[in-house]
């Protein structure tokens, strides 16, 4: 027994190759359902053939929400019900962010707070805010904004009784 034994977990993002490798793992444990979501329809309904394939006796779990963490609506939509939120929806390629600095603040900053103030309304028991190393000293755009995601999420966990909130770093 885990964790997440019949929880709901929701994984923002949820069409890269982490949120496959997670999604794997999850598949193995005993939760509930496993909701994506992001704004790539073609990668999600790629995901949901690619399982029903090759896991057809799992892939009844997968649940797909179409939406951006820029529209509140749709998170709270895909909110409703869920127990534990990986947040991975980001602009994290350095060069992406170093050409367009703003959708780096749109996505990282306040695509954050969105996810945060959506699983705060939803009584959500858990954010994991995906970072990177590249936080740590950042010289460049990506690592600024995902810094301040990390700060983010700690002052929303501060200031939550209900959903804490912490950031995880992952090295490229």
């Amino acid at each position: 027994m885990s964790v997440f034994k019949d929880r709901i977990l929701l994984i923002t993002g949820g069409t890269c190759l982490f949120d496959n490798a997670v999604l794997n793992r999850f598949l193995r444990t005993d939760n509930g359902e496993i909701r994506f979501f992001s704004r790539d329809e073609k990668k999600q309904d790629d995901m949901r053939h690619d399982f029903q394939a090759r896991k057809p006796k799992v892939a009844g779990k997968i649940r797909f929400y179409i939406g951006d963490v820029l529209n509140k609506s749709t998170l709270k939509y895909a909110m409703k019900g869920v127990d534990y939120v990986f947040r991975a929806a980001a602009l994290n390629q350095v060069p992406c962010c170093e050409f367009f600095p703003m959708e780096a603040v749109m996505a990282n900053v306040i695509g954050t707070d969105n996810v945060l103030d959506a699983a705060i309304d939803a009584s959500v028991k858990c954010v994991i805010c995906l970072s990177t190393d590249k936080a740590v000293y950042p010289i460049y755009a990506m690592g600024i904004t995902k810094g301040i995601e990390e700060k983010v999420a700690i002052a929303k966990s501060r200031n939550s009784s209900d959903t804490r909130s912490a950031a995880l770093a992952m090295e490229k």
